[in-house]
């Protein structure tokens, strides 16, 4: 991480509201909120974002099939994204809501105005194929199969109105010169590859609103055109200027906007030519900066199936996983599992193994059995070493490196990678432990070897607190309070197991 980034604006997409949260999206909002949490522990100022989409025909239908109100259904299903803040341990600074804040409505008549000063709208009639899943138009050769979504798998509709249309094919050179001398920097390099074939592939003109009726009268009107109302992907992408007060005035819009050096958007793979083509696209249009990156994440799956809303199926409910299981272990398993390019098949079986080997098997055994042996050999005080022995020089050196290396790994948005450097801590304390053998030193007498050891643990425990810290908040802090010294006394708290087992014991 670049020493001289002050300001660092993060968000995620805003999903759909047509249905509750899914596993899914809570990979993207626990990602979200370790890029967060690690910058601010390293000094830089942060604002992260997240928020539901809501102005969507897809929430229209949800409404409809279920003979609710359409902002009854979205105000229902808004609270439960929100609420996954406290199971998720996720620590957003602001939360928007489309159809309810008032920032985002003039946001984007602003985000209009602009691009419309620009000369990049014109307004024709379409005939097109329309997925209501995605909310976007295919062209034939778009489609899979037998002419389905490759989203959804679902047979797109024909539809035939006037709308406005954004002039993209305009900016078809800013945006390929923008993406390959890295202005734009879209990672894993896969994504960028994909996203400049696409433009040097030639870029068409999208559509930029829908009739009144077709939207059943729900969204944002388009400015000066009352039977139009703005497309919901403009709509929606115009979240990340419009919750900064962009067109209101509020000097917040230039200090995270204009004036981060770093402005991350997070996004799946299916939505990635929005955030990666049409977003910069009407950006230049309004003559506002870039984002500086896109961090593009693949999907979770059940049996190989994508975990979709729309697609049915076996959703897993990130609240109910939480409720049985943990917030530390539901995301460990979404930062330990998850690759960074490939699909990622979750199974309950899964998360159980693996927070029972790394968290009760790992963080919370080393720690305990650290702790133990402060108090047995030195009755809790941990000891002030004079040297650095042999033995413990090497855990010295993982202890001096797993910084740099978390934040090269967060850097390539590699969160596996990160989380390994983290747990080279655990191994490697493992290793000195069986090297120096604190027991034979305590009973040979070997006080200075012994001394030496149990600091070194010490110190190489609370390490792997500080670097864990942003991944599993609520971990780390139940390993610091073991490690953490009585001021009056100078001893640490007697120890127990921080973790419970989630599966059965196999010791």
């Amino acid at each position: 991480m670049s020493g001289d980034v002050q300001r660092y604006f993060v968000t995620t997409t805003i999903p759909y509201v047509n249905a509750r949260p899914h596993l899914g999206f809570a990979l993207e909002l626990v990602q979200a909120d370790v890029l967060a949490r690690h910058r601010r522990a390293r000094g830089v100022e942060v604002r992260f974002l997240s928020g539901t989409d809501e102005n969507s025909l897809k929430n229209v239908l949800a409404a409809e099939a279920e003979g609710v109100a359409v902002a009854d259904l979205v105000d229902r299903n808004a609270a439960a994204f929100e609420q996954l803040r406290g199971p998720l341990a996720l620590s957003f600074d602001d939360f928007i809501r489309t159809s309810r804040d008032p920032r985002h409505r003039v946001g984007v008549a602003e985000l209009w105005r602009r691009c419309a000063e620009a000369g990049d709208f014109y307004r024709q009639a379409y005939t097109g194929l329309y997925c209501v899943g995605c909310e976007s138009f295919y062209t034939e050769d778009e489609l899979v199969g037998e002419g389905v979504c490759p989203e959804h798998l679902t047979r797109p509709q024909t539809v035939t109105e006037e709308n406005w249309f954004f002039r993209l094919s305009r900016y078809q050179r800013q945006l390929e010169e923008a993406i390959s001398g890295g202005r734009l920097r879209i990672e894993p390099e896969s994504r960028r590859n994909e996203v400049l074939a696409l433009v040097r592939g030639g870029l068409r003109d999208f559509s930029v609103s829908r009739s009144v009726a077709r939207a059943r009268g729900w969204g944002i009107p388009v400015p000066g055109d009352p039977e139009q109302v703005v497309y919901v992907w403009w709509d929606a992408l115009g979240n990340y200027v419009s919750s900064l007060g962009f067109g209101s005035g509020d000097p917040e819009f230039a200090r995270w906007w204009e004036q981060s050096r770093e402005r991350v958007h997070l996004v799946g793979k299916g939505v990635l030519r929005f955030h990666a083509v049409y977003w910069p696209a009407m950006l230049l249009s309004a003559g506002l900066p870039l984002p500086t990156r896109v961090l593009v994440h693949d999907y979770l799956t059940v049996d190989g199936r994508k975990i979709s809303k729309s697609l049915g199926g076996a959703a897993a409910d990130p609240a109910e996983l939480v409720r049985r299981y943990g917030t530390d272990a539901v995301r460990w398993w979404l930062l330990r599992e998850v690759p960074r390019v490939g699909d990622a098949d979750f199974t309950e079986e899964r998360l159980i193994a693996r927070a029972d080997a790394d968290l009760a098997g790992g963080f919370g055994n080393l720690v305990h059995r650290v702790v133990t042996m402060v108090h047995r050999y030195r009755g809790g005080v941990v000891p002030e070493a004079a040297r650095v022995t042999t033995a413990t020089a090497e855990l010295g050196a993982v202890c001096a490196r797993a910084s740099g290396r978390v934040d090269a790994a967060l850097d390539r948005f590699d969160y596996r990678g990160a989380v390994a450097a983290v747990w080279t801590l655990v191994e490697e304390a493992n290793r000195c432990i069986d090297r120096t053998r604190p027991w034979e030193l305590a009973k040979a007498g070997r006080d200075g070897e012994l001394d030496a050891a149990l600091a070194a643990l010490v110190r190489a425990c609370r390490e792997l607190v500080k670097e864990l810290a942003p991944f599993l908040p609520g971990a780390a802090a139940r390993l610091a309070e073991l490690l953490a010294a009585d001021p009056a006394t100078g001893r640490l708290p007697v120890s127990r197991p921080p973790f419970t087992r989630l599966g059965p014991d196999k010791s």
